[in-house]
């Protein structure tokens, strides 16, 4: 097992998950709203095999997607961090940054909050030498928390292999950020 690394941003707690968080976290994936860029939300069997496969990751690595909860509440707002896609991409091998928050907590800066606490994390703990980040190309939120965090679009899109094919959803794009840049900008 992994020396394990859960961090604190000004707001949130973001820890390893535990077992009374994934009640919120299949009410999360089952929300259309939430789920709207994804190819189908989840069951509650799909979600718990997601949240079972993020702990597992933070068993074995020490770090990947994190149960994220406020600090004043202790209430579970959902996940965010850096993992290796299960996905064979074009642009494997990688990391990805990631989030996913209960509706009810978009628009207040949490998931930049938290994505840029995993940034470091990333690049200061694991020295990882750059981080991805991806979602479909109509997907405007996430990617304004991409450019937010100081990643960069990259030129190209892809088709992502794990959305059907003729899917709206299927063409994705990439931004990228490297540890090099992810200094200067934090300096």
């Amino acid at each position: 097992m992994a020396k394990l690394i859960e961090f604190e941003t000004e707001r949130l707690h973001l820890r390893r998950w535990r077992s009374m968080d994934r009640v919120p976290f299949a009410a999360l994936n089952s929300d259309p709203a939430v789920m709207e860029y994804f190819p189908a939300a989840l069951d509650r069997a799909a979600s718990d095999a997601l949240a079972t496969h993020a702990e597992t990751a933070i068993t074995e690595n020490g770090w990947g997607f994190w149960a994220a909860q406020l600090k004043s509440s202790s209430e579970f707002v959902g996940c965010v961090g850096v993992g290796v896609p299960a996905a064979d991409l074009p642009f494997s091998p990688c990391a990805e940054i990631a989030w996913r928050l209960a509706q009810e907590y978009w628009g207040k800066g949490l998931a930049t909050e938290a994505a840029r606490g995993a940034l470091r994390i990333g690049f200061e703990s694991l020295a990882l030498p750059e981080i991805v980040s991806f979602t479909t190309v109509r997907n405007h939120r996430s990617r304004a928390v991409m450019e937010k965090i100081g990643m960069r679009e990259a030129d190209e899109t892809f088709e992502h292999p794990g959305v059907p094919e003729g899917s709206a959803l299927r063409e994705h794009c990439l931004y990228r950020l490297t540890r090099e840049q992810w200094i200067s900008c934090d300096a």
